[in-house]
Parts: C-alpha cells; sequence; structure tokens
C-alpha cells in the first residue's frame, strides 16, 4: 500500500505542477558512467572486460556468454521474451539492456545487485544461465586458460591477478563504457529545439501530463539519480483491475519478494529505464507485449488507472522513440586459445 501511495502521491504533485506551468527536470544522458572508487576504469580493464563479456567457456557446457543475452551489436538484449541458458533451459524473465546499465543505480529487474561488479557474479553460476557450479570453479576456468594472465596482470598488476573479483571489476569496467548519449531528446534537452519533431514534443508533454514521470524520471528514465545500491522501486500493477494483468500474465513472477522475502515486496520491481526502446522489444519483466504502443497502454491502466485515447499513445510512442541515442561502434574481440582439456568430453 505504501508504493501505491507514493505514486498517488507522485502523480498528483506532477499534475500540480503541469497545472501551474511547470517545466518538469529534464536530463540529458552523461557521457561518462560514474566509477566507484575502488575500480577506476583503464584502456586495459576495458580490454579484458570485453573479452570476458564475449567468452562462452565460462559457461559449464561452453555455449553462453554475456553476450549471448546481451547482444551489443545491437539492442544490449537478446529480443527473446526470456533468455535460453545452458542445456537450452529458458529463464524466467526479460534479459533488460545492458546499455547504459552503469547509470542504474542497482541491477536486475529485482533490484538484487548494488552494482555491476555484482551483477557479473550472479550469471556464471545461475544454473539456468552459465550453469558453473560456483565462483570457484568460474575462476579455475580462468586459470586454465593461460592466454588470460598477461591480460589480468596488464589490467591488475603483477602477482594473484586472476582472481573472481579482478573479473568482475573488468567486466564491469567495459559495460562503462556502454553508454548512448545524444538522442533526439538529449539535443532537444541541451538547446536544439530542432531535434524533436512536432508529435515528439506533443508526446513529451503528454508524458508529463497522463503521470508517467512519476516514475520514469531522471536521464535514464527510470527514476531520480540515486546512490549506487539505493534503488528505485514500484510496485507492478499498481491498479490490478485490468484486463492486461491476465491477457500478459503480468503477477505470477512475486518480483523483489524472491528477493527480501518481505510480503511488502510481491511485485515491486526495479524502474526500468525507457532508453533505446526501440531496440529492446519484447517488453515487460516477462517478455509479454511485443509492441511499444500496447506496452504504452499496458503501463498506463497498470499504473495510472487510464486507457489512453490512441492518439495520445502514438503520441507518448513518438516521444519514447526520440530516447534512441548513439551506439559507440563494437567490434568482436580476440580471445586467447582453449586447452584441448578445457571442457572435457
Amino acid at each position: 500500500m505504501k508504493t501505491i501511495s507514493l505514486i498517488a502521491a507522485g502523480l498528483l504533485a506532477t499534475s500540480a505542477a503541469v497545472a501551474q506551468g511547470q517545466t518538469p527536470p529534464w536530463e540529458a544522458l552523461p557521457t561518462v558512467a560514474p566509477t566507484p572508487a575502488d575500480n577506476p576504469t583503464t584502456p586495459a580493464k576495458v580490454e579484458l572486460g570485453k573479452m570476458l563479456f564475449f567468452d562462452p567457456r565460462f559457461s559449464s557446457t561452453g555455449t553462453v556468454s554475456c553476450f549471448t543475452c546481451h547482444n551489443v551489436m545491437e539492442g544490449g538484449d537478446d529480443h527473446r521474451p526470456t533468455s535460453v541458458g545452458v542445456h537450452g533451459q529458458k529463464g524466467g524473465r526479460n534479459a533488460p539492456s545492458v546499455w547504459n546499465a552503469a547509470l542504474l543505480s542497482v541491477q536486475f529487474w529485482d533490484g538484487r545487485a548494488a552494482t555491476l561488479e555484482d551483477q557479473a557474479k550472479g550469471p556464471p553460476v545461475n544454473p539456468v544461465e552459465m550453469g558453473m557450479e560456483n565462483l570457484r570453479a568460474v575462476i579455475d576456468r580462468i586459470h586454465q586458460i593461460p592466454g588470460y594472465r598477461p591480460y589480468f596482470e596488464k589490467a591488475f598488476g603483477a602477482g594473484d591477478a586472476v582472481t573472481m573479483d579482478n573479473a568482475a571489476r573488468a567486466i564491469a569496467a567495459y559495460e562503462r563504457t556502454l553508454l548512448t548519449p545524444n538522442s533526439p531528446y538529449d539535443r532537444y534537452v541541451n538547446g536544439d529545439k530542432s531535434a524533436l519533431s512536432e508529435q515528439q514534443v506533443r508526446g513529451m508533454k503528454t508524458f508529463v501530463a497522463v503521470g508517467c514521470m512519476t516514475c520514469h524520471k531522471g536521464p535514464l528514465f527510470a527514476g531520480p539519480t540515486q546512490p549506487m545500491g539505493t534503488g528505485n522501486f514500484v510496485r507492478f500493477p499498481s491498479f490490478p483491475q485490468n484486463p492486461y494483468v491476465v491477457l500478459y500474465d503480468l503477477v505470477r513472477d512475486t518480483g523483489r519478494f524472491a528477493v527480501t522475502h518481505n510480503p511488502a515486496d510481491v511485485s515491486v520491481w526495479r524502474v526500468p529505464s525507457l532508453r533505446n526502446l526501440s531496440y529492446t522489444a519484447p517488453y515487460m519483466h516477462n517478455g509479454s507485449v511485443n509492441t511499444l504502443p500496447d506496452a504504452v497502454r499496458v503501463m498506463t491502466a497498470g499504473q495510472i488507472g487510464r486507457n489512453l485515447a490512441d492518439n495520445d499513445v502514438n503520441d507518448i510512442v513518438a516521444f519514447l522513440l526520440s530516447l534512441t541515442g548513439d551506439y559507440p561502434q563494437q567490434t568482436m574481440p580476440r580471445l586467447p586459445p582453449t586447452p584441448g582439456d578445457l571442457l572435457g568430453p
């Protein structure tokens, strides 16, 4: 109930501001991601992290890498409702895009990882995703590929450089380079008033007027900027008595409750980013909604309790498409050679 009360209060405040002619705080996407003091970004770390990100040998079958579910050659996800891991197993949630994830204050749909470094340690030992027995097995696999040692030493110094913590730090360093600034919206906010079409400007105003910005604010449209480890969470759906809940099976997954086991966290989720939505269909935590107009209808009915007219939906969609930024060029890394006995029979 507290989450719903906060949404209602935010919606009233946003609506009041619009009624008074106030302009909401529009924020452009940063061009550099914040870095923790204990893991400054360096070219050597980024190089190593990129190799690890693309390397499928850190899965039990040697077939699944970070890249498998987070295709940085496109939208940073895999376009499946839920991802496929080792032995063809399907996960329970839609893969979030890795693009701009460095700007999120918590990771995963349920916010269970406080940092990118924490997140990087999760998939390798998930039995559905990469299927390694434990983190010791993951770092042992790295030790069995001698060609990796020079890259670890270049990034972290001589000595005991090949560690799981350092592997996670390197992956996080690479992911902090994956930002997509300079969208039409960013250019508009930075002063280029020709960057958005008339419909997109109209959609921008509708986005505020109907209350979308209650949750989707800040440079990522994922909530206000927070200290790392402090998440922006909201109950979804907040208005469950609508036909989309059954149509798209929106409440089967208990959300953050699976992490905290607190009944108040049933159906509570990290607020997702609205950046680059043209690249990240299908939508929702279970990947059940195929189109962006339908996603807008689901969200406005579920979070605001309103069914919008088609022209309002189309205007909001036009605005959301203006949040697609420039993707930095990616190239496939050359990986160290594989020993013949690495993966077994």
